[in-house]
């Protein structure tokens, strides 16, 4: 392999394992067991098998965002910049699941999603002026942590108090 070779593929190794490493300790958090099972739940919730196709899409659609906002850099202070709001992200991301899985705490969840879903619009904001690709392919994930935000606060009507 070249060093040139080596370089392009960096960013998609790099994005792979960020991106692996959030969703199997996301996934490693998330028990539905008999707590989640007693939660009363909205009628309009997905079936659970959906839950896993949509994260598999939603994260690998962030990696793609990576990779392309990582290769559009101009330089190396943004290319940092745009690293550390991704890991910010993966962190709020698994934070969620600690909070409403592990801790059984959906109020908490529930405030802590304000900031999982500004980081994406934050992202979003920060990538579209050198990469319109990359902010326009974290919209999905958006729309899905969005979506996540009404089922959360559903749960949580449904079943106060917490």
């Amino acid at each position: 392999m070249t060093a040139a070779s080596g370089a392009r593929w960096k960013p998609v190794v790099v994005a792979a394992a960020a991106v692996t490493f959030v969703a199997v300790l996301g996934g490693t958090l998330t028990d539905l067991g008999p707590w989640y099972q007693s939660l009363e739940k909205p009628s309009w919730q997905p079936p659970g098998w959906l839950f896993g196709p949509a994260w598999t899409l939603i994260f690998a659609l962030v990696a793609m965002s990576a990779v392309t906002a990582w290769r559009s850099a101009p330089d190396v202070g943004r290319h940092d910049l745009w690293i550390g709001l991704f890991a910010l992200n993966g962190f709020l991301n698994v934070l969620w699941s600690l909070l409403f899985f592990r801790l059984q705490r959906p109020d908490w969840a529930m405030f802590e999603l304000v900031f999982l879903w500004a980081s994406i619009v934050l992202l979003i904001w920060v990538l579209r002026k050198y990469s319109h690709l990359a902010s326009l392919i974290l919209v999905p994930y958006l729309l899905w942590v969005t979506f996540a935000g009404l089922l959360n606060w559903s749960v949580l009507r449904l079943n106060e108090p917490f």
